[in-house]
């Protein structure tokens, strides 16, 4: 059995990997730039992984053809899909009831699709498909944020001078107002202005209510020095 490192494809699969690389990097900066735990390094060496497995299971095996040989190249690229479940699953975290990182893994699974299209030779195909995935982490996100939600809870950091009751008085607000109130973290520290608390705070209306109102009420009580919004990101 005569094995060619050289062979004849090396050129067209030296550039689907290069292809692969750059479509990969390209998805891994995306995240990079939001500071996820799975950055560019993550993702350009999944989509490498999956380009080199689906190229050895295209190319890999040329040498083993025969008349009692037959060989399908799809079944590596079926152990890629099942495999990389297991890094997409290191990436999501559950904190509080609240769950994170759902859209990293979902850009890993999408980096490991596009490694494969590179590999099979659809570059053009894998390129379109980051520019969608560039869509949606995008324009849908923040079409997605400026729809009305029913349910949606708002969370602040709120700042307010401490043994004055406030924190009663904040719970009051937010039940005239429709809202119900929960408590997840309390601190309290000495400043020049005496004791104060920061609380974060999130309140949950049923029907949509613009949280302009809580905000502006909650500001307004007596005793509250800041009220800040919580961004929470769950990508």
């Amino acid at each position: 059995m005569e094995i060619d490192l050289i062979p004849d494809t090396l050129g067209t699969e030296a550039l689907l990997l290069f292809c692969a690389f750059v479509l990969s990097g390209v998805i891994g900066l995306e995240r990079e730039m939001r500071q996820k735990s799975a950055g560019s390094r993550t993702h350009i060496l999944v989509g490498l992984g999956a380009a080199l497995f689906t190229l050895v299971s295209a190319y890999g095996f040329s040498h083993l053809l025969g008349d009692d040989v037959i060989l399908d190249p799809s079944r590596i690229a079926a152990q890629i899909v099942s495999g990389i479940g297991f890094i997409g699953a290191g990436v999501i975290f559950v904190r509080q009831n609240i769950v994170s990182g759902l859209t990293t893994a979902g850009s890993i699974w999408v980096t490991a699709a596009v490694g494969m299209a590179c590999g099979a030779g659809m570059p053009i195909i894998a390129g379109l498909t980051v520019v969608f995935y560039l869509l949606a982490v995008t324009v849908v996100t923040w079409v997605a944020k400026k729809l009305p939600k029913q349910g949606r809870i708002s969370r602040y950091d709120i700042r307010y001078q401490d043994g004055r009751g406030i924190l009663r008085d904040v719970l009051v607000t937010a039940s005239e107002l429709g809202y119900e109130a929960a408590l997840d973290s309390t601190r309290r520290k000495e400043t020049d202005e005496g004791p104060v608390v920061d609380a974060q705070m999130a309140f949950s209306r049923k029907q949509y209510l613009s949280p302009d109102a809580l905000h502006q009420r909650l500001s307004e009580l007596d005793g509250v020095l800041e009220v800040r919004t919580i961004e929470r990101d769950h990508d």
